[in-house]
């Protein structure tokens, strides 16, 4: 009897044990640290230290989308100076066809004014010489009529003061229209200039439609989120202007973004160092050191009320096992 009540309570001690150390297995989360304290061990996620974001501008002051024609494959390692997408010309394409044509349009305006401002000009000229010799023989007129009564010479003082004042308005007609003219030609000449200016413009925004990559690294598509369905763009997907298409990180400087605890922020400095292990590869440490630690605390997530720093750890060697994206655990020693 008293062995099966030993034996019993043994069985019970043994189980209450075995809960206890699944409970402490199933809490301890994914922060760990050892016992005597000297070691903290996070986990983090690994990124790049340069990545180069593809957003997309505003093409002149016409074209506020465009449409994608080609795109690289999502998580193509490319080169620097790869190409890595292209965007549809056809609209840019069309207005240089269309503003080519209004430009011979305006050339032939321009050429037209030239010669309608010189027949003008011509006339004016003409109209000027026919008063001046009116007004000369007004005036000899009035000088031969010095003899003549007093009626007489009355008409011709005010022929020849109506000579002189036609004369004086016809010179100030001319003298209108030059600068008239002058002005037509600066407007048509600034509209010619303008059309010739948006031209060369468009054409040069054609080289900078195929998107190359300044770095070498991995290709990333990234979502479009402007339809109803979240999915990576494709070709045939127009982006607006401000949109981020892709982005390169740099595979060679990378680093985690980590946290630790806020009972834990005094016992890290920058510079300290960091033993960094792959999940996929526990047993390879790749060599790291702090480069930054967050200066504010925050909840680890929505549903925790743990509170942690963010982190930042730079590998300090490149290596190409390293990926962004991989989970890795950060000892800081």
């Amino acid at each position: 009897m008293k062995k099966s009540i030993i034996y019993s309570l043994s069985v019970v001690f043994f189980l209450l044990l075995v809960s206890a150390f699944c409970k402490r297995s199933i809490g301890a989360g994914p922060e760990r640290k050892a016992s005597d304290g000297s070691t903290i061990i996070e986990t983090g996620e690994l990124a790049a230290i340069n990545s180069i974001s593809f957003v997309i501008p505003r093409y002149g002051r016409h074209w506020y989308q465009m449409k994608v024609i080609g795109l690289l494959n999502h998580g193509e390692i490319v080169k620097k100076g790869d190409s890595i997408a292209q965007l549809d010309p056809a609209d840019i394409n069309k207005f240089i066809l269309d503003q080519e044509s209004n430009l011979e349009t305006q050339l032939a305006v321009l050429e037209k004014l030239y010669v309608e401002q010189e027949n003008r000009e011509q006339e004016s000229e003409s109209r000027i010489r026919n008063e001046m010799a009116s007004f000369d023989l007004k005036k000899i007129e009035l000088e031969a009529s010095r003899f003549e009564s007093e009626r007489l010479r009355r008409i011709k003082e005010l022929e020849f003061e109506q000579a002189k004042i036609n004369l004086e308005k016809e010179k100030r007609i001319y003298e209108l229209n030059k600068v008239i003219n002058a002005n037509d030609l600066k407007i048509q000449e600034i509209r010619v200039e303008q059309i010739r200016k948006e031209i060369e413009n468009a054409k040069n925004l054609l080289p900078a439609l195929t998107l190359r990559t300044p770095v070498s690294g991995v290709f990333q598509i990234e979502f479009n989120r402007q339809g109803t369905t979240r999915s990576l763009y494709k070709i045939g997907d127009n982006i607006y202007a401000g949109n981020n298409l892709a982005n390169v990180p740099e595979l060679e400087f990378m680093k985690v973004n980590t946290q630790v605890n806020e009972t834990d922020f005094l016992k890290i400095g920058v510079n300290q160092k960091v033993a960094v292990r792959l999940d996929a590869l526990p047993k390879v440490v790749f060599e790291g050191e702090v480069a930054y630690i967050g200066k504010l605390c925050r909840l680890k997530d929505p549903k925790s009320r743990q509170r942690v720093f963010d982190v930042e750890v730079r590998i300090l060697k490149p290596d190409e096992r390293l990926k962004p994206g991989m989970t890795v655990s950060c000892e800081f020693i």
